[in-house]
């Protein structure tokens, strides 16, 4: 029993320290020195919010340039038990969990493959443009995915291709100092500019 005290003290203390008071804490500096950052970097145009930068969206419209695939689901409707696909579910963040050998994958992406040589796709084409990412929320494409599609995108806005990939080129994002990450293209940012632009 002379443990028992000092034990439950010390739970409650530091529950309420790293449970509550940190986080708190972290939240409000965050909020005062990186509000956009903080607030989820979410994007307005006109005073309505249209999106975040953080978070892709379903782009379907020939007119625009589309994201990876997405593996999110969500309820069916009309049976519980069941899930249907949700492309860019936020409320289901989550990878498809597929493995490379799995068949489901392997027909997915044939079907994919399929598709994009319909639409005029030439060469060898991006792991993105083919598979999902583990969130199944990622907001960026390669700069190869983004090329790929300008065509198509200059052909139903009936623009020059040449002006579509050079804002293409415009919206690449370059690895942080250089070496963190990938260069990547933000697919809701380029695709407002090219509304804003034409």
């Amino acid at each position: 029993m002379q443990y028992l005290r000092p034990a439950v003290v010390l739970l409650l203390l530091f529950t309420a320290l790293t449970g509550i008071a940190y986080p708190l804490a972290l939240t409000g500096v965050a909020s005062l020195l990186f509000p956009y950052q903080a607030g989820g970097e979410l994007i307005s145009r006109d005073g309505k919010v249209v999106g975040s930068a953080l978070i892709g969206q379903n782009f379907t419209d020939p007119r625009y340039f589309q994201p990876r695939p997405s593996a999110t689901t969500a309820p069916d409707p009309n049976d519980s038990s069941k899930n249907v696909d949700a492309p860019y579910n936020a409320a289901n963040s989550g990878g498809s969990n597929l493995g490379p050998t799995s068949k489901a994958l392997i027909d997915r992406v044939k079907a994919g493959v399929e598709e994009k040589r319909k639409e005029g796709w030439d060469g060898a084409l991006p792991a993105d443009a083919l598979t999902t990412s583990a969130s199944g929320l990622d907001p960026h494409i390669s700069p190869e995915n983004a090329l790929l599609q300008a065509p198509r995108v200059a052909k139903a806005r009936g623009l020059d291709d040449g002006k579509v990939r050079d804002l293409v080129l415009s919206h690449v994002d370059k690895p942080w100092f250089g070496v963190l990450g990938e260069r990547r293209v933000n697919v809701l940012l380029l695709n407002l500019d090219l509304d804003a632009q034409h």
